[in-house]
């Protein structure tokens, strides 16, 4: 039975993420999805648009040998040839289903830093600043077990969530960006040991409405490179490169994580080893989704929470860029909320937000449905 709601989603990724305009070509990526539905949908739909879709699937499966049996050579050859196909694409859809998110959890690291270093990290140089792209999730059995729910009930929050009324956030965030863009110094204050603070001076602001990421709902910039000091205590698992980490705590000196630990102390610090750039700080957002309310170890999601902040250890996006350069990008996120602990922001020592609500007058249309 056809579902409308993949329709109405294949919709929102066409025209409003992607804004994709006739003669144009748009490169499809299904991986590892349980069916094709949507991706039939954005190929009908592009092709009616005036477009050309390309499509290309993978396999978790497939790409876990590739990546375990790496070669320098061989990830150098996959990249290029990965590139030159982005090149030749004005827009790109990703879209990503796993039957078991862990899937590359036994990868050495050593394996899964070349993958990121030649194939990856070359593919997204040129998609990220060069086309109009937006990646998602899809709706799994694994994906609703993570949020603690049935697949039926995490497929309804998912459609809710995923088409939500992204004009309306866009609105409600422009006086967000106004504030981040005059302010100098940022403070987070959280339960513990979380007092840090570093300057986002003169670099650029960029809202997130639905144009890169489904979901959306985010306000980010990135920190002075060297201005971060003090400590931040994450509330909210990660999974990275096939391993969960909790309890991860980072304390900063002049930009730099100088100490790190986590549930997985030995594995985090290979992580943040892997290059210069990997223990400074790429991004700094705000999250303002306030249909997400809990983590569920998917960033796309965790990093929109209403109520969170995330800090990213490594690389920064050329549109609100702090110069650092890193084969890492990491979304840590930090949930503000009274039923995670509670916590403050302040913007050059004014209070801005307060347990995960805004405080001033002209930001509490952020906290709508909070």
């Amino acid at each position: 039975m056809h579902d409308p709601r993949i329709t109405k989603l294949a919709n929102l990724l066409l025209d409003h993420s992607c804004e994709l305009k006739r003669g144009e070509t748009i490169l499809i990526e299904a991986i590892d999805l349980p069916e094709q539905n949507l991706t039939c949908a954005l190929i009908e739909g592009a092709a009616a648009r005036g477009a050309t879709p390309l499509v290309t699937t993978k396999d978790l499966t497939v790409l876990r040998s590739l990546y375990r049996t790496a070669t320098p050579e061989a990830m150098k050859l996959a990249g290029k040839l990965e590139r030159n196909r982005m090149e030749q694409v004005q827009a790109y859809i990703g879209v990503r289903g796993s039957g078991n998110s862990s899937q590359h959890a036994d990868v050495p690291s050593e394996k899964m830093d070349l993958y990121q270093e030649h194939w990856l990290r070359n593919v997204n140089d040129y998609r990220v600043p060069k086309t109009k792209w937006v990646v998602l999730r899809y709706p799994t059995d694994s994906f609703a077990q993570a949020a603690g729910m049935s697949t039926e009930a995490f497929t309804d929050f998912y459609f809710d969530v995923c088409t939500a009324d992204y004009a309306k956030m866009a609105e409600n965030q422009k006086p967000l960006i106004k504030r981040m863009e005059d302010a100098d110094k940022v403070r987070i204050v959280g339960p513990g040991e979380t007092d840090l603070t570093f300057s986002i001076k003169g670099i650029p602001v960029r809202p997130c409405a639905g144009q890169r990421n489904i979901p959306d709902g985010e306000v980010f910039t990135a920190p002075v490179r060297d201005s971060l000091n003090g400590v931040i205590h994450y509330n909210t698992q990660s999974r990275y490169q096939g391993t969960v980490f909790s309890d991860i705590r980072f304390e900063f000196k002049d930009g730099k994580i100088v100490d790190a630990t986590a549930n997985n102390t030995e594995r985090l610090n290979t992580l943040l080893d892997s290059d210069e750039g990997a223990r400074f700080v790429g991004e700094f957002a705000i999250g303002c989704n306030n249909y997400v309310r809990h983590p569920m170890l998917d960033t796309l999601f965790d990093e929109k929470i209403g109520g969170s902040l995330h800090l990213t250890p490594g690389q920064a996006y050329e549109d609100a860029d702090n110069g650092n350069r890193s084969r890492i990008h990491w979304d840590l996120v930090l949930i503000q909320r009274e039923d995670y602990g509670g916590g403050e922001i302040y913007f050059d020592d004014q209070l801005i937000r307060k347990d995960g609500f805004f405080v001033v007058d002209d930001l509490k249309g952020l906290n709508e449905g909070l």
